[in-house]
């Protein structure tokens, strides 16, 4: 049954809104949760760190199929029920990542993972567009990125230590975990948020046809891939961050983990300076200005693969791009978003698909460059920042009508 929200309860949307952030937050945390451990891995299972990449693909993978799966499910079977499915899929694939045999079991794993977590990366989306005006969009999923901004703050820290201590089989026994307190918040504290709609058909060419209906707006074709591809810019460091730190730089796992939590709080602090610049300014025109400051940003990261390989330079430049991308993220997906009301469930999947199929080809992409060399990674993140600019600056010029609508 779904629940009034005619009359704002701000207190309880706090409450909604950090269910929301934490279960957003399980993709992050299952992805930089094991990045210290690529070490351990490698070595079990005696490959290289490059191969144990295919584990971190594999999921992007998942992801990206999961949310197409569970945009058209939750908009014909409400939000919850689907959630707490993909919750106890989550659950029983982190078993078995943990007790996983050999290489190929790890992978296919990690993909049934991914789906799991994907119904509350698709639900969180969903949920603050069917209870939020479309004005506070932004902020709300501004205030998401607040708490899912702590996971590559927290995860690494916490692998790292696991690492040190323990083996890297517990590092998945602590995700099922998480899971199941997950599952709890979600069935005491979420309510539904919209009406089930059995009217959605989920025959795979009705789906499809949907799908492109949704892709084929203006507004979502833009901002979804300009999204995309600054998620693209994201995952090709974080697909990259285990060799840059530990073989480039000669980190150890621990230091890793420090480290990596450390440069990802640009991130947290950009999606919070978003929220109150957002006030005085339109989501297009600060995603606008910033786009151009990411190029720059970019191109410095090139500079520095080529000349220098400084290790305060590197951490700095990818600081200041993590920053910034605190402030994109947020702002592309309000704005793909913003054409829909009662497609939202599938319009927030495709978005968050299209984002993940970036970060899987970025990911993959880096991995066939088995090279301590942060150029290839540098390379990929200067082109996935340029393609979203120029989405951007298009828009701007051949659909002004649309600007009208969305504000500049």
């Amino acid at each position: 049954m779904q629940e009034d929200f005619t009359v704002r309860d701000h207190k309880r949307e706090r409450i909604i809104l950090f269910v929301l952030g934490t279960l957003i937050a399980l993709g992050p945390f299952s992805i930089d949760m094991y990045l210290p451990s690529f070490g351990s891995i490698a070595k079990e299972f005696s490959i290289s760190k490059t191969d144990v990449g295919l584990s971190l693909t594999s999921y992007f993978i998942g992801i990206a199929l999961g949310q197409l799966m569970y945009g058209p499910i939750m908009d014909k079977y409400g939000r919850k029920k689907p959630l707490l499915f993909g919750l106890l899929i989550y659950f029983l694939a982190a078993i078995s990542c943990a007790y996983s045999p050999t290489l190929m079991w790890l992978v296919i794993s990690r993909f049934f993972l991914a789906v799991g977590a994907s119904a509350g990366m698709v639900a969180a989306k969903a949920v603050v567009r069917d209870i939020f005006p479309p004005e506070e969009v932004a902020r709300a999923i501004s205030f998401l990125m607040l708490i899912m901004g702590g996971a590559p703050i927290i995860a690494p820290t916490i692998g790292g230590i696991v690492i040190t201590y323990f083996t890297w089989h517990i590092i998945f026994i602590i995700l099922s975990i998480f899971a199941l307190l997950m599952f709890f918040s979600v069935f005491k504290f979420l309510p539904e948020s919209i009406e089930p709609d059995k009217t959605v058909e989920l025959k795979l060419s009705k789906v499809i046809k949907k799908y492109y209906g949704i892709f084929t707006d203006k507004i979502f074709l833009t901002f979804s891939l300009a999204g995309s591809f600054t998620i693209g810019a994201l995952f090709a460091y974080i697909s990259n961050a285990p060799i840059l730190f530990m073989d480039n730089f000669n980190l150890s796992e621990t230091e890793f983990g420090w480290l990596f939590g450390l440069n990802a709080a640009g991130l947290i602090v950009g999606s919070q300076l978003n929220r109150l610049v957002l006030k005085k300014n339109s989501t297009f025109k600060v995603t606008k200005i910033i786009s151009v400051v990411l190029i720059g940003l970019s191109i410095f990261l090139i500079l520095n693969s080529l000349w220098w390989n400084d290790f305060y330079l590197t951490i700095i430049n990818l600081f200041f791009i993590l920053f910034l991308l605190g402030f994109q993220n947020p702002n592309t997906t309000a704005l793909s978003l913003y054409p829909f009301t009662k497609r939202a469930g599938r319009a927030s999947a495709l978005v968050g698909s299209l984002k993940m199929a970036l970060g899987a080809i970025a990911s993959f992409i880096i991995s066939i460059f088995n090279t301590k060399s942060m150029l290839p990674m540098s390379i990929v993140i200067f082109s996935c920042l340029l393609i979203s600019s120029l989405l951007i600056f298009r828009f701007q010029v051949k659909e002004k009508r649309a600007l009208v609508t969305i504000g500049r």
